[in-house]
């Protein structure tokens, strides 16, 4: 028999951040990009949050994109992104997002991320999540395993619509009894294929297309740490002297730091004056 699922969309639904931005702190520690992007890519965030993302915007960022990871190599972004996932994404994931994908599983309805973002950050991150598989874009890459500047498949807009129904087709997905979450209108195709569409955080251009359908609309707006979910082990002996050897060592660093003779960090002012001799002639 069909069954119904649940597709999510991960920027701005899922996480608080457009989540190639959230790894751009990690590309830059590993010598991929420079300085001047990452600051380049926090206006774009800045932009992307209060504006919306129009088709031509997201164009251009797709082929700034492209351009700027050809020749890298596929499986080092991958050990970056896996490597980062736990410290860039777990502080920005909607407890919202998650709670309802904890609840169509409980409910018996496969989950399914859907981005734009390549699927080097995506399936990670699905994985993470613990969802049942993600729809993502996918590069070029040549012999070498290294991207080329093209692209196999972008999962955006209309696109998105066509990868779900595949999916559906191939997985018996019954679209008409699926739940689709988005926050954007490019992703209108994504939720008028299912029956049960979700405008969540939803900009200008959604929201009104929400009103005039008479689609759900959600606010999520409560990040949460996945750890803080997990089930604490009752108190025993092995909790009782974990939690001794971790007093033991912060007690440790506490001394320490007492003992050690460490010049006071400068204030204001001083470094103020500091910044300002090094601009005086001749220095």
């Amino acid at each position: 028999m069909p069954i119904a699922a649940a597709f999510f969309d991960l920027d701005k639904t899922v996480i608080a951040k457009a989540s190639m931005v959230a790894f751009g702190r990690s590309f830059y520690d590993e010598g991929l990009i420079s300085r001047r992007l990452v600051l380049r890519g926090l206006w774009g965030q800045l932009v992307y949050m209060h504006l919306g993302a129009s088709e031509q915007k997201l164009a251009r960022m797709r082929e700034s994109v492209l351009a700027l990871t050809k020749g890298w190599d596929q499986n080092r972004v991958r050990a970056i992104v896996r490597e980062a996932l736990e410290q860039v994404v777990e502080p920005i994931i909607y407890a919202e997002a998650l709670e309802l994908i904890q609840q169509h599983q409980a409910e018996g309805r496969p989950v399914f991320i859907v981005s734009a973002s390549p699927e080097e950050i995506v399936q990670p991150l699905a994985e993470y999540l613990g969802v049942d598989g993600a729809i993502a874009t996918q590069a070029e890459v040549d012999d070498e395993g290294r991207y080329t500047g093209g692209m196999r498949r972008y999962a955006y807009g209309p696109l998105k619509a066509e990868a779900m129904e595949e999916l559906a087709a191939a997985e018996g997905i019954d679209l008409s009894e699926s739940y689709a979450y988005s926050d954007s209108v490019t992703d209108a195709p994504m939720l008028e294929v299912v029956g049960h569409p979700v405008a969540v955080n939803p900009d200008r251009a959604l929201l009104k297309l929400a009103r005039e359908n008479d689609w759900e609309v959600r606010t999520f707006a409560h990040p949460v740490r996945l750890r803080d979910r997990m089930p604490v082990p009752p108190a025993g002996p092995a909790a009782a002297v974990g939690g001794l050897v971790a007093a033991g060592v912060a007690a440790g660093v506490v001394l320490w730091r007492r003992k050690a003779v460490l010049p006071p960090p400068p204030t204001l002012p001083t470094r103020l004056a500091a910044s300002w001799r090094r601009r005086l002639p001749g220095r």
